[in-house]
């Protein structure tokens, strides 16, 4: 796909004809631009840093913010306020009373928005400390913002389809709502992340800051810095550096905190892309059973749209695989572009559909419907519980890198704050493996019909997707040491997860009976079988994330 991707680049930066006839030779073929122009660099002889200029005027540091403990409410990310400044078409048959929004139906296209703990059964449940507790250290586990698609996604092989059709004798011609199809060209670049994205993960060091600034003190009684970790994925050390802008500021930033970059690639052990080392990930897992499970559920969920636009194009034939990549496309160019016109083609029962299909995706491919999902996730579980319990990891026989858990410069234990950025596969597998059951608790889903399901792709693995683990110290608990988990501001019920906690409306439990608990997960986990054993899964099966047994 990379090959034919870059055999349709034209000269970069050229521009889209606008007359129709003259046009069609280039319709979906690959356009692009590129900044900064070549051969330029800032000068800083002339335009020199603020360390050099001087006179910053007055600077009094205040106390450190604490919202997540003194705030009477918590401020969530809801409605269409997380997607500004893009803007969307609604559905094209949305009445103007309605309160549809199109951006909670892109799966794992979102932008992230708060989840409501009721959705997950603790109605009065909230991200802000319970009261008289006191919140003692914070984990957290987050996605990169939008980013550009991944190599070879649908969105690249449509705008190939449709070049390719341009090429044939008579080309193709569009009218009514696909007209714009006569002059479009594919925008996209691959795998970057968007200013979109950035702006996300940069807002998101903001509200960490705001949240649990108050943290930092510990850092500065114990002379010691953070270390956060990342990928070396490009968006991935993008992400890592605009987290940490937003949390302490430009900059700042890159005198305040550690960021330490382990390397992503083909054998590398590392916890944050687990994929690279368990080779079961690309046959049970990131392959065949999500994408058949979505993939037949499409065939017949968009019967009548197809209907409806096949009607407006001659000289194409669309597919419920073009269907889905045209979604595909109203998601990337409105969250790289800006706006799209492919969203106006669809109805709210599209993007019902077009949501379902993701979370059949990834329950089958990373959720409890994995056969390997847990595997994959073990390495970060066992992170969690290293850190939990103050244990240096020095051996495993999952994804971690034992070279740098070993070392207390690379994994320490006795940060109060910890953020590490990966993946959305890779969070999901995450939550698999700390068997967080409470968003699977509706069971395996469909693949013949939508169906109404605890678990959500756009709910839980959005761009800037983000897992919460509160460490707190509860002065009328026993015992006092208690944990809770928050995915998206939804607090996650764990009294059917780990035996020995029952219910709490704030949703906590005692740290010692959940780390118990973990610790037996992970003992239960066959790594080496589920990664590199002879097995055979399937959809419609929920395996916990583990690979079956004959």
């Amino acid at each position: 796909m990379r090959a034919a991707l870059l055999a349709l680049l034209p000269v970069l930066a050229q521009a889209a004809v606008v007359d129709k006839r003259t046009a069609s030779v280039n319709v979906g073929s690959t356009t692009a631009d590129v900044f900064p122009p070549a051969s330029t660099s800032v000068n800083s002889q002339a335009f020199p840093a603020e360390s050099v200029v001087g006179y910053p005027g007055l600077t009094v540091t205040g106390v450190e913010p604490a919202a997540i403990q003194t705030a009477t409410a918590y401020a969530y990310n809801s409605g269409q306020s997380n997607s500004y400044p893009l803007v969307a078409d609604e559905p094209q048959d949305t009445p103007s009373t309605s309160k549809f929004d199109i951006f909670k139906y892109w799966g794992n296209l979102s932008p992230w928005y708060s989840v409501p703990s009721s959705d997950y059964g603790l109605n009065d449940a909230s991200p802000v400390i319970p009261e008289n507790c006191t919140i003692t250290q914070v984990h957290l586990l987050y996605r990169h913002g939008a980013r550009y698609p991944t190599d070879g996604a649908p969105p690249s092989a449509f705008a190939a389809r449709v070049h390719n059709a341009t090429q044939q004798k008579g080309g193709f011609t569009a009218w009514g709502e696909l007209d714009f199809l006569n002059t479009w060209t594919y925008k996209l670049g691959a795998e970057l992340l968007t200013p979109f994205g950035r702006l996300q993960n940069f807002e998101l060091g903001v509200a960490f800051r705001q949240q649990y600034g108050e943290l930092l003190n510990n850092f500065t009684e114990a002379g010691t810095l953070p270390v956060f970790r990342t990928e070396s994925q490009d968006r991935m050390v993008k992400t890592a550096n605009n987290f940490a802008a937003g949390m302490f500021g430009v900059p700042e930033y890159l005198d305040q905190v550690n960021i330490e970059i382990v390397v992503e690639t083909n054998g590398h052990n590392n916890s944050g892309a687990p994929y690279e080392t368990c080779p079961n990930s690309n046959i049970a897992s990131r392959g065949s059973i999500g994408s058949t499970a979505a993939t037949a559920f499409a065939k017949n969920a968009f019967n009548g749209t197809i209907a409806r636009l096949q009607n407006q194009i001659d000289g194409y034939t669309i597919t419920s695989t073009d269907i889905v990549a045209m979604l595909q496309l109203c998601s990337y160019e409105t969250d790289s572009l800006g706006y799209s016109a492919f969203c106006k083609l669809f109805t709210q029962e599209d993007f019902e559909n077009y949501e379902y299909y993701f979370s059949l995706s990834f329950y089958y491919n990373n959720g409890a419907g994995s056969p390997v999902a847990a595997a994959q996730g073990k390495g970060y579980l066992e992170e969690f519980v290293a850190r939990f319990t103050q244990t240096p990891l020095t051996t495993s026989d999952s994804s971690v890198n034992a070279t740098l858990d070993g070392s207390s410069t690379y994994f320490p234990l006795n940060q109060s704050i910890y953020a590490d950025a990966t993946h959305e596969v890779v969070l999901l597998d995450t939550l698999t493996a700390f068997n967080l059951t409470g968003l699977f608790s509706t069971g395996p889903l469909p693949t013949d019909k939508r169906t109404n399901s605890s678990f959500s792709a756009s709910k839980t693995v959005p761009f800037g997707t983000h897992m919460v683990v509160q460490i707190l110290e509860c002065a009328d608990m026993t015992p006092t040491k208690q944990m809770r988990f928050i995915i998206n501001d939804a607090v996650i019920p764990i009294d059917q997860s780990y035996e020995g906690c029952s219910w709490n409306k704030d949703g906590l439990c005692a740290f010692d009976t959940v780390v118990a608990a973990l610790q037996k997960r992970i003992a239960e986990i066959d790594y080496n079988y589920d990664c590199f054993g002879n097995y055979t899964a399937s959809p419609g099966m929920d395996y916990n994330g583990r690979a079956p047994r004959s």
